[in-house]
């Protein structure tokens, strides 16, 4: 993803409208509440369990032997749900970027996104990006795990409430470190630290 660049003519080209104006289709008998789980392949079942249990807090649920699902399968919560990620140890490799392009996991306060950048860096896991990005404006941190699926632990992002307003491009601030999004927050996000 390209830093620094907020493209406004094509942020409003027709292109980018014609896709914005999309709307639910009338008359759906169902109302999707939440996205439920992930299920990730992964290369080493028992490593990549220990990367999301021991370094990002997960707790195991329940496994499924290879008789149940090839290459074994295991399901981790990290809130009330059984599971928000489950793991099927049948990958041929590292991932190839192919099928997604990154998880993201919200925690309740900027702090511990500051927590969650030193914690990484203590368990020997390469930051990838912090600060804050474009639209959402949400302050992150961003990895990988042990197959190469790109992570983000994030805090503050934006609400859209009933009257539908969206943040304009104007008024984001993409900032490359967490101290700087600190410094220079958008209009409205609230960005008061305990501790730093």
């Amino acid at each position: 993803m390209p830093k620094g660049v907020v493209d406004l003519e094509g942020l409003r080209s027709p292109a980018s409208q014609a896709i914005r104006d999309l709307k639910p289709k009338p008359g759906r008998p169902f109302n999707l509440t939440k996205i439920g789980h992930v299920v990730l392949m992964v290369s080493d079942i028992e490593r990549s369990t220990r990367f999301y249990t021991g370094v990002l807090g997960f707790r195991v649920s329940d496994v499924y032997p290879d008789t149940m699902m090839k290459g074994r399968m295991v399901f981790m919560r990290c809130a009330s749900d059984h599971h928000g990620v489950a793991l099927v140890g049948a990958a041929p490799g590292a991932s190839t970027h192919t099928e997604m392009h990154h998880m993201a996991f919200e925690v309740a306060t900027l702090d511990e996104v500051f927590a969650a950048r030193e914690w990484l860096n203590a368990n020997g896991v390469k930051v990838e990006f912090e600060g804050r990005r474009r639209a959402g404006c949400q302050v992150a941190v961003e990895f990988r795990d042990p197959d190469g699926h790109w992570l983000e632990i994030y805090w503050g992002l934006d609400q859209v409430g009933p009257d539908g307003r969206i943040r304009p491009p104007e008024e984001w601030r993409e900032c490359f470190t967490l101290e700087e999004a600190v410094k220079d927050a958008p209009p409205g996000q609230d960005t008061r630290i305990k501790k730093r």
